[in-house]
């Protein structure tokens, strides 16, 4: 079974072109983060890199909505193509064909969020405060 599925952020903008039969196929990074605590417990991260396809209507919306930086989630299969290159050499590149998409969270940076707040609350204060009761648990007080 050839299944993949990624959740990462966008390192570049969905570019945009069309098959000789009018196809549209859209091609884009996607990279994906793994962490983890090695021996001594400090935590390690490593970054992969990734090469997206996605052909048809799903290339159209990912275009239209998707830019460098945001979240999305990819579903479908590894594919290696190769070809011959100019040098005579024979190259290969491997990419993840997408057949499923999930668009993550907008993000919200301030301008976006005082435009959606009302005028009060704007002048009041430029983020929302979460007040904790009294006789619960202090979330300060949680060790992770």
């Amino acid at each position: 079974m050839n299944r993949v599925i990624l959740i990462g952020n966008m390192t570049r903008d969905p570019e945009l072109r069309a098959l000789p039969s009018g196809q549209p196929v859209a091609n884009f990074g996607l990279a994906t983060n793994r962490m983890w605590k090695n021996k001594d417990g400090s935590q390690q991260k490593h970054t992969e890199f990734h090469n997206i396809v996605m052909f048809g209507r799903l290339a159209e919306i990912a275009q239209q909505y998707l830019k460098k930086g945001a979240s999305v989630m990819i579903e479908g299969r590894i594919q290696t193509r190769s070809w011959q290159g100019q040098d005579g050499a024979k190259k290969f590149k491997t990419e993840i064909v997408a057949e499923n998409m999930q668009m993550g969270p907008k993000r919200i940076s301030a301008e976006n969020l005082s435009e959606q707040q009302p005028k009060e609350q704007q002048q009041e204060s430029p983020m929302p405060t979460v007040e904790y009761p009294e006789d619960e648990i202090n979330p300060n007080d949680i060790p992770f």
